[in-house]
This record gives C-alpha cells, sequence and structure tokens, in this order.
C-alpha cells in the first residue's frame, strides 16, 4: 500500500501554485509535484513573499505616507505578482467606516448625466472612495427599489438626482437619517444639501438671446412642470417675455418627456395654431436636438427659419447640425462639485443642510443666429 504525505513547502517551493507531494514506498521514495488549489492571496501571502510585517503591507494598501518609497515599490510589485485584490468590505467593517458613495441618477442615457457622473467619480477616486451607480429611468419606484438596494451595501454617503414625481415623504423613512445625502438639479425640500443649476436666470439669458434676434412668438419646450427644475425654467423665460411687454399664449408651453425621441415626436404641437412660434426655448440639450430633427422632418430647418436653444452644453451641442445655442453649465464640474459636497458632509455631519447655486453662461451657435424683422417676428 503506499502512503501519501504532502510535504511543508521549503524556499525552493515559493510558487503558490505547487506543493511538494512525498509518496512512500518500499524501499526509496519519490517525489512528484502536482497542482493545488489556489485560494483568495492574503495579506501574509504578500508580507511572507517581502519578508515584512502584515501591518506594513496594511500601511501601503492605505497609502500611508509612513512607508518609504523603496518599500511601497517592492510590496506593490508583489502585490501585482500574486493577483492580490483588496477586500474593501472587510476593511470597511475592520475600520467601522464606508468608503463608497452611492450615485444614483434618473436617466443615464441623458449625455449630460454621462458627463456628471464622470465627474463625481473623479473626485470621489481621488478622495479614496469608490463609487456605487444606480439608474432610475425616470421612475419614482425605481428609485425606492434602487436606494433600498444601494444601501444595503452602507454607502458613506448618496448624491441622488430625483426621478420626476419624487416625494420627499417617501424617502425620509428609507434613508432614515443615517446616511447624508445631497440632492441635485430637483429639489426635494430643505433638509437635505442641494446642488441646483441656476434654471431661472439659464432660461431667462437664452429667452433674452431669442428676443433681441427679433422674435416675440418664443415657446417653452419640453420637460414637465411638475420638475422643479423645469418649472424653474419655465420662470426665467416668462419673466424675460414679461419684461419685454409680451403676454404668453397657452399653445407656447409644449410638455414633453425630456428626451430627444420625445421631442421629436411633439414637435408638431408647436405648429397648431397660426402664428406659430418663431424660437422655442428647450428644457434641455437632448430636447433641442430632438426638436431640431422634428423641424427636419416638418420642412423646417434651425438657424434658418426656426431658432433653437438648450441647456446643458452638453459636448455634442458643439457638433450638431447645426451647432446648438445653449446654457452651458459644465456637467462634469458640476459632478466633481456634488462629489466635493458629500465629502464635506462626511467630514462635519453636523453642518446644516446648504443649498448651492451653480452659475451658467450663455453660448450662443448657429442654431439661433437669424435675425426676424417686422411682421415676421
Amino acid at each position: 500500500m503506499l502512503r501519501c504525505k504532502i510535504a511543508p513547502d521549503g524556499p525552493a517551493t515559493q510558487d503558490a501554485r505547487f506543493r511538494t507531494i512525498q509518496i512512500r514506498s518500499n524501499p526509496e521514495p519519490s517525489l512528484v509535484t502536482a497542482p493545488a488549489i489556489r485560494g483568495r492571496v492574503t495579506l501574509t501571502d504578500i508580507a511572507d513573499a517581502c519578508d515584512l510585517s502584515r501591518a506594513t503591507v496594511s500601511l501601503v494598501l492605505r497609502g500611508s505616507p509612513l512607508v518609504n518609497a523603496q518599500t511601497r515599490a517592492r510590496v506593490e510589485a508583489e502585490l501585482k505578482r500574486q493577483g492580490y485584490v483588496y477586500h474593501r468590505g472587510a476593511a470597511n467593517l475592520r475600520r467601522k467606516v464606508s468608503s463608497t458613495v452611492a450615485l444614483v441618477i434618473n436617466d443615464l442615457s441623458n449625455p449630460f448625466f454621462a458627463e456628471f457622473a464622470a465627474g463625481v467619480d473623479e473626485a470621489l477616486g481621488a478622495a479614496g472612495y469608490v463609487t456605487l451607480l444606480g439608474s432610475t429611468g425616470e421612475s419614482s419606484e425605481r428609485q425606492q427599489a434602487v436606494l433600498t438596494s444601494l444601501l444595503e451595501h452602507d454607502p458613506a454617503g448618496i448624491i441622488l438626482s430625483p426621478a420626476e414625481g419624487s416625494d420627499a415623504a417617501r424617502l425620509r423613512p428609507l434613508l432614515a437619517s443615517r446616511t447624508p445625502m445631497l440632492v441635485f438639479n430637483r429639489t426635494l425640500g430643505d433638509e437635505w444639501d442641494y446642488l441646483a443649476l441656476d434654471n431661472a436666470h439659464g432660461a431667462r439669458l437664452a429667452t433674452e438671446h431669442l428676443l433681441a434676434q427679433g422674435h416675440r412668438r418664443i415657446a417653452f419646450f419640453g420637460g414637465h412642470g411638475e420638475s422643479s427644475s423645469c418649472s424653474e425654467r419655465r420662470k426665467g423665460w416668462n419673466a424675460a417675455l414679461a419684461d419685454a411687454g409680451i403676454a404668453v399664449e397657452p399653445q407656447w408651453i409644449v410638455e414633453c418627456a425630456p428626451t430627444r425621441l420625445e421631442a421629436a415626436r411633439q414637435t408638431g404641437a408647436l405648429f397648431v395654431r397660426d402664428p406659430a412660434p418663431t424660437a422655442a426655448v428647450c428644457y434641455n440639450d437632448a430636447v433641442a436636438l430632438g426638436l431640431i430633427a422634428g423641424l427636419s422632418t416638418r420642412g423646417r430647418r434651425a438657424g434658418h427659419d426656426f431658432a433653437v436653444t438648450g441647456f446643458d452644453d452638453i459636448p455634442e451641442a458643439s457638433v450638431s447640425a447645426p451647432p446648438l445655442t445653449t446654457i452651458a453649465v459644465d456637467p462634469r464640474a458640476r459632478g466633481r462639485q456634488a462629489a466635493e459636497l458629500i465629502l464635506q458632509r462626511l467630514r462635519d455631519p453636523s453642518m446644516p443642510p446648504a443649498t448651492t447655486i451653480a452659475p451658467v453662461r450663455l453660448h450662443v451657435r448657429a442654431s439661433s443666429q437669424f435675425t426676424l424683422h417686422g411682421d415676421a417676428a
């Protein structure tokens, strides 16, 4: 009968993929190498390979300045060689803190929010945090489910761009005051930090620009009035028209989901009555680009016989046909700003909730660059 014994690994068998198996038989032993099952690489494995303590390797993983550059480089090389994966959840439990922040977006298909999310991730990553991303697709029901799921990961904080129809009363028991939250773009009351765009001023700038081009029948196109951001932009548009002595006609307000496809589908609503509008202030750039496409199917050309402005200045705005006049808000910078605000809240949880208004500016391009005269206005 043969008896098998696993011999201890010696200096010559440091490769963790193999162990030496000694098979005893009569009369002489023979040595055979066989692959072993490899488990998770541990801190101890790295420390032993580098002839260092676990504490030193742990300091390297946490980016501590207490480790000299030469030792850090040696540990990092060994981490890479052995394929070590940092167990962040276990580390968070040991430290009793979380190194993740949840980001919940209402419409990730909108390029504005893709840029915003990129800015959030940049700033959080630089501060040593990982971004947990969720998208609600403008559904308040989906928003509840997404937040519930993300809260199971115990994030340090939440950045939320609320879905249309969001209700603070429903969110309150879910958060239970245990997780700091920053609300972006659409207000949910005054109990959470709020980062807003200067919506009313931006829409006013766009409307005043169109008025200066000679337009008098200027529509507000897209979005829903129940949304705080849409309501604020309508107020800016309305105020600029009122200052110019122009009364708003009901048919000048066209509501639709704030997407390119819905905007294109609703373009005909601008022309159901005569005289029709000659220009439109759009809720956002996605709506403006959809309107430009919708005008084209009706034989009209933005920038030639109809003026269009957007809001956001997404990257596509400058290369659309024609290039889009819009209100620039720098969405990536707003993402970085949102991350900095939630990190500030994490550093000082006792601060009272604050509202921050981000500045906007008008960026004039070809989609609005034609002037009306006389009766055409």
